[in-house]
């Protein structure tokens, strides 16, 4: 993150905090967080983090719409939809961490995961995005898709710009069929369309050939991500879906194809123009879809 940028997003934070938390809180935090920048303070650190949540409440976070705003524009992709207060007070402490020493740095912030109990592990999560030396927490974010835990799997996951930015395929991948196998909201997930891959769609339609053989559903979503990369093999899967789907499934075909260049495709949406119009009027989206599952 660009120095200029990323003083500007503390700057930012530390404002909602003040306005989120009581006075006293918000001083105790300022001291803490002086306190466990310095780099050999690991106490001071681990014992502040752990006990944020009894200062500062865990109420959900109040902004304003031009600190929505703001936060757009600062780091595309990110949002702070549904955080709490010590969560945010928990990533910001984080933000005020000397970084100059980097072994010191990761290990101080990797002992905080080693130890973190659930909602520490969401704040942790959280934090990626504003951590100092990004390629190398891409290990550390690839161990957490791991988690069987739904609140640090939405941290990861939700409005979370780090895993598109530095994951590799392999470990994007994983990511997004967690998403499909705990039912998360995929629309929530950052970079979704932009990291679609040809490998992601070969895993997605073997997936959908091993639920339609068990005689279960999918999530309408698998056809926003195989949809570009439909090809000859996979073609009856969409007449599957036009001849025996529900609704929510024909809307996801009628989309999958127009966002595909599969030319058999875009030929089977003429003979369903009864999407076009909701389509070419956004009233027919991938969000739309998802929600209705």
């Amino acid at each position: 993150m660009e120095a200029q940028i990323d003083k500007a997003i503390k700057e930012l934070f530390r404002k909602i905090i003040e306005k989120n938390i009581t006075g006293d809180a918000f001083n105790w935090l300022s001291e803490k967080a002086k306190q466990s920048s310095d780099s050999d303070n690991n106490y001071q650190l681990n014992l502040s983090f752990t006990a944020i949540p009894r200062k500062t409440g865990k109420k959900e976070v109040v902004m304003e719409v031009m600190d929505r705003e703001k936060i757009a524009n600062l780091l595309p992709g990110f949002s702070m939809h549904h955080w709490t207060i010590d969560r945010l007070c928990r990533v910001w402490l984080l933000m005020q961490l000397q970084s100059d020493h980097k072994e010191n740095y990761i290990s101080r912030i990797e002992n905080l995961f080693l130890q973190a109990e659930m909602n520490e592990q969401v704040a942790l999560y959280s934090s990626l995005p504003f951590l100092s030396y990004p390629d190398d927490w891409r290990w550390r974010c690839a161990e957490g898709v791991r988690s069987n835990i739904g609140s640090v799997l939405e941290a990861i996951m939700y409005f979370n710009p780090y895993p598109a930015e530095h994951l590799d395929e392999p470990a994007w991948n994983q990511l997004v069929m967690k998403a499909f196998f705990t039912d998360k909201n995929v629309d929530h997930i950052t970079g979704l369309d932009i990291k679609a891959n040809q490998n992601l769609a070969n895993i997605l339609f073997d997936y959908v050939e091993e639920r339609w053989a068990a005689h279960r559903k999918t999530n309408p979503q698998i056809w926003r991500l195989v949809g570009p990369f439909m090809d000859e093999p996979h073609f009856y899967m969409l007449e599957k879906l036009f001849a025996e789907g529900d609704e929510t499934e024909k809307q996801a075909a009628a989309l999958a194809c127009d966002h595909t260049q599969f030319e058999k495709a875009k030929r089977l949406l003429d003979q369903h123009i009864e999407y076009k119009p909701a389509i070419d009027s956004k009233s027919l989206t991938w969000g739309i879809v998802g929600a209705k599952k």
